[in-house]
């Protein structure tokens, strides 16, 4: 008898700290007018001095759990996507499993930049599917604030922080997880970097001094890049999962530029009200987008009992990823 899994329960957290565009203002030459226009970003979170990533997981995972009917203890296993962990070990995903009193289960961080959550996505659809795992926890979860260069104009307007958390269940009701693409390409990733910290450029004076600890990023050349592995992704998502185009209820895109998304709901030929956005809310919040939006659209009623779903995302890598689920 073949196993499904199933999106069960949803929850977000984001920090209370906000920054607008006129705070912008303040600190680079840009103006409100010249950030919505470009980008459809009014305002973004950001977390204040004593807060981490774990912090916001718990929160998120809490809520994610409570719409699931779960206690912590009935977790299985844990996998936190982020760019932006605690420490580079333990994994946050380990120190969240200890908080919340998950008990000594499975517990990793992972990377995949923006497409992360798409990534966690697949990986728990693996090990419910074939039998590894009954119920899981899925996370994505940025405090891209924390690295990011006040000083270029051109990328400290884009990123906020925010944490998205959902439980995977091989028993339904649900949304069921479908079809699925996800990709990459290494030879493109200079184009969205943080260039020290790693093996390759430890951190030292000289990289602290050049910036490398913060994010560097050549827009337009990713933009291109982005709308294509997002449609492709989509279109072969829904090839495997076999759904038509016009089947499709609304899409749940990463939440990193609104023309960007613009572009994909036109190559999906979907009408406005049918593409959940709330990137002048948050801004880019990388591995926490998709599933902030997920449960903001889940919440409010945007997604049915009866919807189809397509989720995309682009990001770091370059990566990109699709998903279909069947509410």
């Amino acid at each position: 008898m073949s196993r499904n899994a199933y999106i069960v329960g949803t929850g977000h957290a984001v920090p209370d700290g906000i920054i607008t565009n006129a705070d912008l203002e303040k600190i680079v030459d840009t103006s409100d007018e010249w950030i919505v226009t470009r980008t459809g970003i009014k305002e973004r979170r950001r977390v204040d001095a004593e807060t981490a990533s774990s912090d916001l997981v718990a929160e998120a995972v809490l809520n994610a759990l409570d719409m699931a009917g779960w206690k912590p203890e009935d977790v299985q296993g844990i996998i936190v996507g982020t760019v932006t962990p605690d420490y580079p070990f333990p994994s946050t995903a380990a120190l969240v499993a200890d908080r919340l009193n998950m008990g000594k289960i499975p517990a990793y961080d992972f990377e995949a930049g923006c497409t992360a959550f798409i990534y966690g996505l697949i990986q728990a659809k693996a090990f419910i599917e074939s039998g590894i795992l009954d119920r899981i926890v899925v996370v994505g979860v940025d405090c891209l604030t924390r690295i990011t260069n006040w000083d270029d104009r051109s990328s400290c307007i884009l990123f906020g922080d925010g944490a998205g958390a959902v439980a995977v269940s091989s028993e339904g009701p649900g949304g069921r997880l479908g079809g699925w693409h996800w990709g990459s390409d290494g030879s493109l990733g200079e184009y969205l970097i943080q260039w020290g910290g790693g093996s390759r450029n430890p951190a030292s004076h000289e990289t602290v001094d050049k910036n490398h600890h913060t994010i560097y990023m050549e827009g337009s050349r990713i933009f291109k890049h982005a709308v294509r592995a997002m449609h492709d992704s989509c279109m072969e998502a829904l090839k495997r999962d076999g759904t038509p185009k016009k089947d499709v209820d609304l899409l749940v895109s990463h939440q990193a530029n609104l023309r960007i998304i613009d572009a994909t709901a036109r190559a999906l030929e979907l009408e406005p009200e049918q593409v959940y956005i709330n990137i002048q809310k948050y801004g880019n919040t990388s591995a926490a987008s998709i599933p902030i939006a997920l449960d903001e659209a889940h919440r409010s009623g945007a997604i049915s009992e009866s919807s189809t779903v397509v989720l995309a995302a682009f990001g770091a890598g370059l990566t990109w990823g699709g998903m279909i689920l069947h509410w």
